[in-house]
Protein backbone atom coordinates (compact mmCIF):
# COMPACT_ATOMS: atom_id res chain seq x y z
CA UNK A 1 0.00 0.00 0.00
CA UNK A 2 1.23 3.47 -0.99
CA UNK A 3 0.24 6.78 0.09
CA UNK A 4 1.48 10.22 -1.87
CA UNK A 5 0.83 13.45 0.27
CA UNK A 6 1.90 16.42 -2.25
CA UNK A 7 2.77 19.76 -1.30
CA UNK A 8 2.36 19.96 2.38
CA UNK A 9 4.04 22.65 4.83
CA UNK A 10 6.39 20.05 6.43
CA UNK A 11 7.27 20.86 9.89
CA UNK A 12 9.91 18.49 11.73
CA UNK A 13 11.21 20.22 15.11
CA UNK A 14 13.65 17.10 15.08
CA UNK A 15 15.62 17.07 12.49
CA UNK A 16 14.69 20.92 11.68
CA UNK A 17 13.39 19.95 8.21
CA UNK A 18 10.88 22.10 6.81
CA UNK A 19 9.46 24.05 3.72
CA UNK A 20 6.87 22.57 1.17
CA UNK A 21 8.16 18.98 -0.29
CA UNK A 22 5.79 15.68 -0.83
CA UNK A 23 6.29 12.74 1.16
CA UNK A 24 5.91 8.85 -0.30
CA UNK A 25 4.58 6.21 2.21
CA UNK A 26 5.13 2.30 1.04
CA UNK A 27 4.36 -0.32 3.46
CA UNK A 28 3.45 1.69 6.74
CA UNK A 29 6.92 3.68 6.07
CA UNK A 30 8.16 6.74 4.99
CA UNK A 31 9.92 6.10 1.78
CA UNK A 32 11.01 9.24 0.50
CA UNK A 33 10.96 13.22 1.26
CA UNK A 34 11.56 15.55 -1.99
CA UNK A 35 9.98 17.26 -4.24
CA UNK A 36 7.13 16.58 -7.65
CA UNK A 37 7.56 12.91 -6.48
CA UNK A 38 5.39 10.50 -8.93
CA UNK A 39 4.04 7.27 -8.10
CA UNK A 40 1.09 6.25 -10.13
CA UNK A 41 0.32 3.35 -7.50
CA UNK A 42 -0.14 5.28 -4.94
CA UNK A 43 -3.59 7.08 -3.65
CA UNK A 44 -2.30 10.95 -3.44
CA UNK A 45 -3.68 13.33 -0.94
CA UNK A 46 -3.66 17.52 -1.92
CA UNK A 47 -2.06 18.71 1.16
CA UNK A 48 -1.25 22.39 -0.51
CA UNK A 49 -1.89 24.92 2.70
CA UNK A 50 -1.88 21.85 5.16
CA UNK A 51 0.78 21.38 7.50
CA UNK A 52 2.35 18.43 7.60
CA UNK A 53 4.26 16.98 11.19
CA UNK A 54 4.69 13.44 13.18
CA UNK A 55 1.44 12.00 14.23
CA UNK A 56 0.25 13.81 17.78
CA UNK A 57 1.47 11.99 21.07
CA UNK A 58 -0.80 12.43 24.53
CA UNK A 59 0.85 11.12 27.24
CA UNK A 60 -1.91 11.92 29.61
CA UNK A 61 -5.10 10.46 28.76
CA UNK A 62 -8.28 8.66 30.54
CA UNK A 63 -9.66 5.98 28.57
CA UNK A 64 -12.04 4.75 31.55
CA UNK A 65 -12.33 1.35 30.13
CA UNK A 66 -12.35 -1.16 31.79
CA UNK A 67 -15.21 -0.68 34.17
CA UNK A 68 -16.25 2.64 33.26
CA UNK A 69 -17.26 1.82 30.03
CA UNK A 70 -20.52 4.36 30.29
CA UNK A 71 -18.43 7.17 30.19
CA UNK A 72 -15.62 6.23 27.52
CA UNK A 73 -13.99 2.60 25.86
CA UNK A 74 -10.63 2.39 24.27
CA UNK A 75 -12.67 2.11 20.95
CA UNK A 76 -14.59 5.55 21.30
CA UNK A 77 -11.49 7.14 22.75
CA UNK A 78 -8.95 6.23 19.84
CA UNK A 79 -11.52 7.09 17.28
CA UNK A 80 -11.41 10.37 19.54
CA UNK A 81 -7.49 10.78 19.31
CA UNK A 82 -7.59 10.26 15.83
CA UNK A 83 -10.10 13.19 15.16
CA UNK A 84 -7.79 15.14 16.98
CA UNK A 85 -4.41 14.02 15.38
CA UNK A 86 -3.09 11.99 17.92
CA UNK A 87 -1.50 8.91 16.62
CA UNK A 88 -0.48 7.70 20.32
CA UNK A 89 -1.95 7.74 23.69
CA UNK A 90 -0.46 7.01 26.92
CA UNK A 91 -3.57 6.03 29.20
CA UNK A 92 -3.88 6.44 32.91
CA UNK A 93 -4.93 3.22 35.13
CA UNK A 94 -7.31 4.90 37.39
CA UNK A 95 -10.21 2.37 35.69
CA UNK A 96 -12.17 -0.44 37.36
CA UNK A 97 -10.58 -2.50 38.35
CA UNK A 98 -6.96 -0.14 38.18
CA UNK A 99 -4.60 -1.25 35.65
CA UNK A 100 -1.85 -2.43 38.71
CA UNK A 101 -1.38 -5.88 37.41
CA UNK A 102 0.44 -7.64 33.55
CA UNK A 103 -3.41 -9.21 33.12
CA UNK A 104 -4.75 -5.70 33.43
CA UNK A 105 -2.16 -4.39 31.13
CA UNK A 106 -2.95 -6.88 29.03
CA UNK A 107 -6.88 -6.23 29.03
CA UNK A 108 -5.94 -1.92 27.62
CA UNK A 109 -3.75 -3.91 25.23
CA UNK A 110 -5.63 -6.30 23.44
CA UNK A 111 -8.32 -4.41 23.05
CA UNK A 112 -6.36 -0.79 22.04
CA UNK A 113 -5.29 -3.84 18.91
CA UNK A 114 -8.82 -4.29 17.88
CA UNK A 115 -9.74 -0.20 18.07
CA UNK A 116 -9.36 2.02 14.84
CA UNK A 117 -5.28 1.82 14.81
CA UNK A 118 -4.06 4.80 17.40
CA UNK A 119 -1.44 3.14 19.62
CA UNK A 120 -2.29 2.69 22.81
CA UNK A 121 0.52 2.47 25.74
CA UNK A 122 -0.67 1.66 28.80
CA UNK A 123 0.35 3.54 32.11
CA UNK A 124 0.75 0.95 35.38
CA UNK A 125 -0.40 2.26 38.67
CA UNK A 126 2.35 2.90 41.29
CA UNK A 127 0.27 1.27 44.66
CA UNK A 128 -2.09 -1.38 44.26
CA UNK A 129 -5.49 -0.32 43.83
CA UNK A 130 -4.09 3.03 43.56
CA UNK A 131 -5.01 3.66 47.14
CA UNK A 132 -1.50 4.59 48.33
CA UNK A 133 -0.54 1.85 50.79
CA UNK A 134 1.02 -0.76 48.84
CA UNK A 135 3.68 -0.66 45.95
CA UNK A 136 2.66 -2.62 42.54
CA UNK A 137 5.20 -4.87 41.13
CA UNK A 138 6.98 -2.68 38.75
CA UNK A 139 9.59 -5.15 36.88
CA UNK A 140 6.65 -7.31 35.91
CA UNK A 141 4.27 -4.15 34.85
CA UNK A 142 7.15 -3.23 33.21
CA UNK A 143 7.67 -6.49 31.31
CA UNK A 144 4.10 -6.42 30.54
CA UNK A 145 4.65 -3.35 28.50
CA UNK A 146 3.43 -0.03 30.27
CA UNK A 147 5.30 3.11 29.20
CA UNK A 148 5.75 4.93 32.54
CA UNK A 149 3.84 4.41 36.26
CA UNK A 150 1.33 7.00 37.75
CA UNK A 151 -1.44 6.80 40.01
CA UNK A 152 -2.85 10.11 38.54
CA UNK A 153 -6.11 11.01 40.03
CA UNK A 154 -4.63 10.04 43.41
CA UNK A 155 -1.91 11.84 44.28
CA UNK A 156 0.64 9.16 46.26
CA UNK A 157 0.44 10.55 49.70
CA UNK A 158 2.83 9.04 51.50
CA UNK A 159 6.17 11.12 51.03
CA UNK A 160 8.56 7.56 52.15
CA UNK A 161 6.14 5.60 50.07
CA UNK A 162 6.61 8.19 46.98
CA UNK A 163 10.31 7.57 47.67
CA UNK A 164 10.40 4.06 47.56
CA UNK A 165 8.36 4.32 43.98
CA UNK A 166 11.50 6.51 42.79
CA UNK A 167 14.21 4.33 43.47
CA UNK A 168 12.36 1.10 42.04
CA UNK A 169 11.23 3.00 39.20
CA UNK A 170 14.48 4.59 38.39
CA UNK A 171 15.70 0.35 38.69
CA UNK A 172 13.65 -0.03 36.01
CA UNK A 173 14.16 2.69 33.58
CA UNK A 174 10.47 4.11 34.39
CA UNK A 175 9.43 8.03 34.92
CA UNK A 176 6.72 8.67 37.61
CA UNK A 177 4.06 10.68 36.75
CA UNK A 178 2.79 12.49 39.68
CA UNK A 179 -0.24 13.86 40.13
CA UNK A 180 0.55 16.87 42.56
CA UNK A 181 -1.88 17.70 44.59
CA UNK A 182 -2.46 17.73 48.57
CA UNK A 183 -5.15 15.29 49.55
CA UNK A 184 -5.26 16.38 52.81
CA UNK A 185 -5.98 20.43 51.74
CA UNK A 186 -7.70 19.74 48.27
CA UNK A 187 -10.47 17.37 49.55
CA UNK A 188 -12.78 17.40 47.06
CA UNK A 189 -13.18 20.96 46.43
CA UNK A 190 -14.58 21.98 43.59
CA UNK A 191 -12.34 25.22 42.42
CA UNK A 192 -9.51 27.52 42.79
CA UNK A 193 -9.41 28.63 46.32
CA UNK A 194 -10.02 32.53 45.44
CA UNK A 195 -12.27 35.44 44.43
CA UNK A 196 -14.45 32.92 42.55
CA UNK A 197 -15.04 30.40 45.54
CA UNK A 198 -15.22 33.14 47.58
CA UNK A 199 -18.09 34.34 45.38
CA UNK A 200 -19.82 30.75 45.48
CA UNK A 201 -19.15 30.61 48.81
CA UNK A 202 -17.60 27.16 48.21
CA UNK A 203 -14.18 26.21 50.14
CA UNK A 204 -11.42 25.59 47.22
CA UNK A 205 -8.29 23.90 46.15
CA UNK A 206 -5.46 26.23 46.92
CA UNK A 207 -2.64 26.81 44.64
CA UNK A 208 -0.12 25.83 47.86
CA UNK A 209 -1.61 22.34 47.63
CA UNK A 210 0.19 21.99 44.32
CA UNK A 211 3.31 23.68 44.98
CA UNK A 212 3.93 21.72 47.93
CA UNK A 213 3.58 18.40 46.02
CA UNK A 214 6.04 19.93 43.38
CA UNK A 215 8.59 20.73 45.83
CA UNK A 216 8.23 17.40 47.74
CA UNK A 217 8.88 15.56 44.29
CA UNK A 218 11.06 17.63 43.02
CA UNK A 219 13.17 17.16 46.12
CA UNK A 220 12.84 13.39 45.71
CA UNK A 221 14.10 13.70 42.19
CA UNK A 222 17.26 15.08 43.04
CA UNK A 223 17.80 13.16 46.20
CA UNK A 224 17.02 9.83 44.51
CA UNK A 225 18.20 10.48 40.99
CA UNK A 226 15.06 9.31 39.39
CA UNK A 227 12.91 10.69 36.71
CA UNK A 228 10.14 12.54 37.69
CA UNK A 229 7.13 14.26 35.42
CA UNK A 230 4.75 16.73 36.91
CA UNK A 231 1.44 16.37 35.44
CA UNK A 232 -0.96 19.15 34.49
CA UNK A 233 0.78 22.08 36.06
CA UNK A 234 -0.97 25.16 36.95
CA UNK A 235 0.28 27.41 38.94
CA UNK A 236 2.99 30.35 38.63
CA UNK A 237 5.19 29.23 41.45
CA UNK A 238 4.94 25.29 40.65
CA UNK A 239 6.60 26.60 37.31
CA UNK A 240 8.92 28.57 39.16
CA UNK A 241 9.59 25.24 41.29
CA UNK A 242 10.09 23.12 38.13
CA UNK A 243 12.33 25.79 36.05
CA UNK A 244 14.87 25.90 39.67
CA UNK A 245 15.64 22.63 39.67
CA UNK A 246 15.77 21.71 35.65
CA UNK A 247 18.68 24.55 36.37
CA UNK A 248 20.14 21.78 39.64
CA UNK A 249 19.87 19.35 36.62
CA UNK A 250 17.61 17.28 38.74
CA UNK A 251 15.69 14.93 36.05
CA UNK A 252 12.46 16.56 36.40
CA UNK A 253 9.93 17.17 33.57
CA UNK A 254 6.37 18.50 33.58
CA UNK A 255 3.32 18.97 31.44
CA UNK A 256 0.13 21.20 31.10
CA UNK A 257 -3.07 21.24 29.56
CA UNK A 258 -4.97 23.78 26.81
CA UNK A 259 -7.10 24.86 29.65
CA UNK A 260 -4.63 26.03 31.52
CA UNK A 261 -2.84 28.23 29.06
CA UNK A 262 -6.61 29.37 27.46
CA UNK A 263 -8.71 29.48 30.54
CA UNK A 264 -9.26 31.10 33.96
CA UNK A 265 -11.06 30.42 37.23
CA UNK A 266 -14.20 33.10 35.97
CA UNK A 267 -14.94 29.78 33.20
CA UNK A 268 -17.04 28.50 36.60
CA UNK A 269 -18.99 30.96 36.56
CA UNK A 270 -19.97 30.67 33.11
CA UNK A 271 -19.72 26.88 32.35
CA UNK A 272 -20.57 25.84 35.70
CA UNK A 273 -19.15 21.86 36.22
CA UNK A 274 -18.36 21.32 32.50
CA UNK A 275 -15.16 24.01 33.74
CA UNK A 276 -14.67 21.73 37.09
CA UNK A 277 -11.18 19.84 36.83
CA UNK A 278 -8.26 19.10 39.06
CA UNK A 279 -6.34 20.85 39.35
CA UNK A 280 -8.89 23.53 38.94
CA UNK A 281 -8.79 26.63 36.36
CA UNK A 282 -6.59 29.57 38.39
CA UNK A 283 -6.01 33.05 37.87
CA UNK A 284 -4.83 35.38 34.67
CA UNK A 285 -1.51 35.04 36.53
CA UNK A 286 -0.89 31.31 36.49
CA UNK A 287 -2.19 31.79 33.10
CA UNK A 288 0.51 34.06 32.08
CA UNK A 289 2.96 32.17 34.12
CA UNK A 290 2.13 28.69 32.09
CA UNK A 291 2.51 30.45 29.32
CA UNK A 292 6.32 31.72 30.08
CA UNK A 293 6.75 28.47 31.11
CA UNK A 294 6.06 26.85 27.67
CA UNK A 295 7.87 29.36 25.72
CA UNK A 296 11.27 29.13 27.73
CA UNK A 297 10.86 25.20 27.90
CA UNK A 298 10.53 24.78 31.72
CA UNK A 299 7.11 22.71 30.33
CA UNK A 300 7.85 20.26 28.36
CA UNK A 301 4.86 18.81 26.82
CA UNK A 302 1.35 19.65 26.70
CA UNK A 303 -1.47 16.70 27.03
CA UNK A 304 -4.72 16.92 27.25
CA UNK A 305 -6.00 14.51 30.93
CA UNK A 306 -8.92 14.08 28.52
CA UNK A 307 -11.51 12.75 30.90
CA UNK A 308 -14.96 11.88 30.07
CA UNK A 309 -18.21 11.98 32.16
CA UNK A 310 -21.45 11.26 31.47
CA UNK A 311 -24.00 14.18 30.56
CA UNK A 312 -25.91 13.17 33.72
CA UNK A 313 -22.63 13.45 36.35
CA UNK A 314 -21.52 16.58 34.98
CA UNK A 315 -25.28 18.36 35.26
CA UNK A 316 -25.06 17.66 39.36
CA UNK A 317 -24.36 20.85 41.35
CA UNK A 318 -20.71 22.08 40.94
CA UNK A 319 -20.18 20.75 44.24
CA UNK A 320 -20.78 16.87 43.83
CA UNK A 321 -20.33 16.86 40.28
CA UNK A 322 -16.86 14.77 38.97
CA UNK A 323 -14.00 16.88 38.07
CA UNK A 324 -12.59 16.25 34.41
CA UNK A 325 -13.16 17.71 30.68
CA UNK A 326 -12.64 16.28 27.66
CA UNK A 327 -9.80 17.29 25.22
CA UNK A 328 -8.58 15.09 22.60
CA UNK A 329 -10.84 16.58 19.98
CA UNK A 330 -9.81 20.25 21.07
CA UNK A 331 -6.66 20.40 22.01
CA UNK A 332 -4.93 21.14 18.52
CA UNK A 333 -7.65 23.69 18.08
CA UNK A 334 -7.03 25.17 21.33
CA UNK A 335 -3.37 25.30 21.36
CA UNK A 336 -3.22 27.00 17.41
CA UNK A 337 -5.36 29.56 18.85
CA UNK A 338 -4.13 30.35 22.21
CA UNK A 339 -0.55 29.68 21.16
CA UNK A 340 0.17 30.38 18.01
CA UNK A 341 -2.21 32.93 16.40
CA UNK A 342 -1.89 34.20 20.28
CA UNK A 343 1.85 35.39 19.08
CA UNK A 344 3.34 33.11 21.84
CA UNK A 345 4.93 29.79 20.16
CA UNK A 346 5.74 29.01 16.66
CA UNK A 347 4.43 26.06 14.79
CA UNK A 348 7.57 23.87 15.52
CA UNK A 349 7.46 24.70 19.29
CA UNK A 350 4.22 23.46 19.24
CA UNK A 351 4.43 20.68 17.43
CA UNK A 352 7.57 19.69 19.82
CA UNK A 353 5.75 19.85 22.68
CA UNK A 354 3.01 17.74 21.50
CA UNK A 355 5.05 15.24 19.66
CA UNK A 356 8.83 14.42 20.32
CA UNK A 357 8.68 15.82 24.30
CA UNK A 358 5.88 13.68 25.30
CA UNK A 359 7.46 10.45 23.65
CA UNK A 360 11.08 10.84 24.70
CA UNK A 361 9.73 11.31 28.55
CA UNK A 362 7.73 8.38 28.10
CA UNK A 363 10.87 6.69 26.45
CA UNK A 364 8.98 5.40 23.47
CA UNK A 365 10.05 5.55 19.38
CA UNK A 366 7.60 8.19 18.53
CA UNK A 367 6.98 12.16 17.61
CA UNK A 368 9.12 12.02 14.63
CA UNK A 369 9.33 11.81 10.87
CA UNK A 370 12.11 10.02 8.99
CA UNK A 371 13.09 8.09 6.44
CA UNK A 372 12.73 4.53 7.15
CA UNK A 373 10.29 5.45 10.31
CA UNK A 374 6.66 4.54 11.00
CA UNK A 375 4.32 6.55 9.06
CA UNK A 376 2.29 8.05 11.75
CA UNK A 377 1.25 11.53 10.74
CA UNK A 378 -1.18 14.53 10.92
CA UNK A 379 -2.35 17.01 8.46
CA UNK A 380 -3.93 20.68 9.83
CA UNK A 381 -4.44 23.27 8.45
CA UNK A 382 -3.33 25.87 11.14
CA UNK A 383 -5.53 28.43 9.62
CA UNK A 384 -8.64 27.47 9.38
CA UNK A 385 -11.82 28.52 11.65
CA UNK A 386 -14.43 26.09 13.21
CA UNK A 387 -16.66 25.92 15.99
CA UNK A 388 -16.26 23.03 18.86
CA UNK A 389 -19.70 21.11 18.73
CA UNK A 390 -19.61 18.58 21.36
CA UNK A 391 -22.58 16.54 19.59
CA UNK A 392 -20.23 15.91 16.69
CA UNK A 393 -17.62 14.24 19.12
CA UNK A 394 -16.20 10.62 18.79
CA UNK A 395 -15.43 10.64 22.37
CA UNK A 396 -18.77 9.41 24.77
CA UNK A 397 -17.78 12.34 26.76
CA UNK A 398 -19.45 15.77 26.30
CA UNK A 399 -18.03 17.85 28.75
CA UNK A 400 -16.04 20.57 27.99
CA UNK A 401 -15.92 24.22 28.48
CA UNK A 402 -14.90 24.90 24.90
CA UNK A 403 -18.62 24.07 23.79
CA UNK A 404 -19.93 26.57 21.23
CA UNK A 405 -16.24 28.38 20.82
CA UNK A 406 -14.64 29.40 17.40
CA UNK A 407 -11.33 28.33 17.16
CA UNK A 408 -8.51 28.36 14.55
CA UNK A 409 -6.78 25.55 13.57
CA UNK A 410 -8.15 22.31 12.27
CA UNK A 411 -7.27 18.44 11.82
CA UNK A 412 -7.73 17.41 8.26
CA UNK A 413 -6.39 14.21 8.17
CA UNK A 414 -4.63 11.57 10.70
CA UNK A 415 -2.34 8.67 9.34
CA UNK A 416 -1.30 5.88 11.24
CA UNK A 417 1.49 3.21 9.82
CA UNK A 418 0.64 4.82 6.41
CA UNK A 419 -3.32 4.06 6.85
CA UNK A 420 -5.62 7.09 7.33
CA UNK A 421 -7.90 7.02 10.32
CA UNK A 422 -8.97 9.86 10.50
CA UNK A 423 -10.43 12.05 7.35
CA UNK A 424 -12.13 15.55 7.33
Amino acid sequence: MKLLIRRGRLIDPVSGIGGVMDILVEDGRVAVLGSEIRDPEAEVIEAEGLAVCAGLVDMHVHLRDPGLEYKETIETGTRAAARGGFTSIACMPNTKPAVDCPEQVAYVKNKAALSCGVNVWPIGAVTVGEKGEQLTDFEALKEAGVVALSDDGMPVQNANLMRDALILAHRQNLTVLSHCEDADMVKNYAVNEGRVSRRLRLPGRPAIAEEIMVARDAMLAEETGAAVHICHISTAKSVALVRRYKKKGVHITCETCPQYFSLTEDMVLEKGALARVNPPLRTPKDVAAIIEGLKDGTIDAIATDHAPHSAEEKARPLAEAPSGMVGLETALGVTLTYLYHGGHLDLSDIIKKMTINPACILRVNKGRLAIGGEADMVLFDPDEEWTVDPEQFASKGRNTPFGGMKLKGKVKYTIVDGRVVHRD
